[in-house]
């Protein structure tokens, strides 16, 4: 493909969509950026309005235009004028779906090379999702014995101010610049025929890769959990479960709320963390992405989110029927029993935002019998909570 299109920028050491795949314990879908050859910098973003043109185009919220300079960008084929309001008349902008549509015709001319040259052979690739009008192109590559679905995504990237998250410590629970560097990039991918979004796939998985250099069960937790999704907590038919995108939220809430070395020694008790901040979030119905906390993860899925509740709810009140391996600390006689008062907790309405706090979390923690820290601060928190509540 970039052979025969050089503003196709292939990418080969994919060093974060391998790390991700070696987490994700499913065999969920891939997703594979193919950044455009361009200097994202000279383009402008230009928020989509209701009242733009062609409006049926916009995808929910965020979505925008990239419009391109006058002169000297190399797009040619790539624009087209596109009503903006405000802007009196059309507007020269970049447009994913002729970029889609140039990059998926590339890719059957390359996929027919290889197959007449012997590259490929009978089973290895479909391409049959081609077809489908979607905002990827969606290939399955037969791998050993099973098939992996990969989603390439044309991507545009271009420099910007690192995120700050409003009213947080940043890089709280993460090694230090790890935010800075995770997002001092935009990446907008299609989000219809003429709008963008943006896109944070890779600075989450940026995220992910300095959590591993931290000592200690983080990421040992999330592939436990990621398991017992993929293998207990699924729905009917594998549709509208929770997703592996949901737990890596799960896993960077629990960075930030627990921050401590302490909170993290040994397995069972890393495990829990994630398990109450993903309870809360089940109870709630509410999963804020951890980059935008203003957003819903769970707003617009079809998913059944009190049996969902029921799953996890059981694993956390009884581990051992659930795991082929148990934790190696000393079994309890009551088998892990929470409080019948943690459901009435985990419910508790959250206009205040003092249960999405370290303190809350803790109380959820002793309910479990697995809160083992000496902190004496937090301790003291924990209770002045506690007698809120009460």
């Amino acid at each position: 493909v970039h052979a025969r299109e050089p503003r196709f920028l292939v990418d080969y050491a994919r060093n974060l969509e391998a790390f991700e795949f070696a987490l994700c314990a499913s065999e969920d879908t891939v997703t594979m950026e193919v950044p455009l050859r361009m200097d994202g910098d000279a383009l402008q973003v230009l928020m989509c309005q209701p009242g733009d043109a062609p409006a049926r185009d916009h995808q929910g919220l965020g979505t925008c235009y990239l419009q391109v300079p006058s002169t000297g960008t190399d797009l040619e084929g790539w624009t087209s004028a596109v009503g903006v309001m405000g802007r009196g008349g059309g507007v020269e902008c970049l447009v994913p779906g002729k970029v889609l549509q140039h990059l998926k015709e590339l890719l059957v001319s390359a996929i027919v090379c290889c197959q007449r040259r012997f590259l490929l052979q009978p089973g290895d690739l479909s391409a049959e999702n081609l077809q489908e009008d979607a905002m990827e192109l969606s290939l399955l590559i037969r791998g050993g014995w099973k098939t992996i679905r990969f989603d390439i995504v044309p991507v545009v990237r271009r420099q910007q101010e690192p995120l700050r998250l409003k009213g947080r410590q940043s890089d709280r629970g993460f090694p230090e610049g790890s935010l800075r560097k995770a997002t001092e990039e935009a990446h907008f991918v299609p989000a219809s025929p003429h709008c963008w979004r943006s896109s944070t796939h890779l600075p989450i998985l940026k995220l992910l890769q300095a959590v591993d250099t931290l000592k200690g069960p983080r990421l040992d937790s999330l592939r436990l959990l990621d398991q017992l999704r993929s293998q207990d907590w699924g729905e009917e038919g594998g549709k509208g479960g929770l997703t592996f995108n949901h737990m890596k939220m799960v896993l960077l809430w629990s960075m930030e709320l627990f921050p401590s070395p302490e909170d993290w020694q040994d397995l069972e008790g890393s495990v829990y963390r994630l398990l109450v901040i993903l309870l809360r979030c089940l109870a709630t119905q509410h999963l804020p992405h951890f980059l935008h906390p203003e957003r819903n993860l769970f707003q617009g899925e079809a998913m059944d989110l009190a049996s969902l509740y029921r799953k996890v709810e059981s694993f956390a009140q009884d581990p051992r029927r659930f795991l082929r391996f148990h934790f190696g600390l000393p079994a309890r006689a009551d088998g892990c029993q929470a409080d019948p008062d943690t459901r009435a907790l985990l419910q508790l309405p959250a206009e205040d935002g003092s249960c999405w706090d370290t303190a809350y979390f803790d109380i959820l923690l002793s309910q479990f019998q697995v809160y083992r820290i000496q902190d004496g601060t937090r301790h003291s928190a924990m209770s002045q909570l506690l007698s809120k509540i009460r």
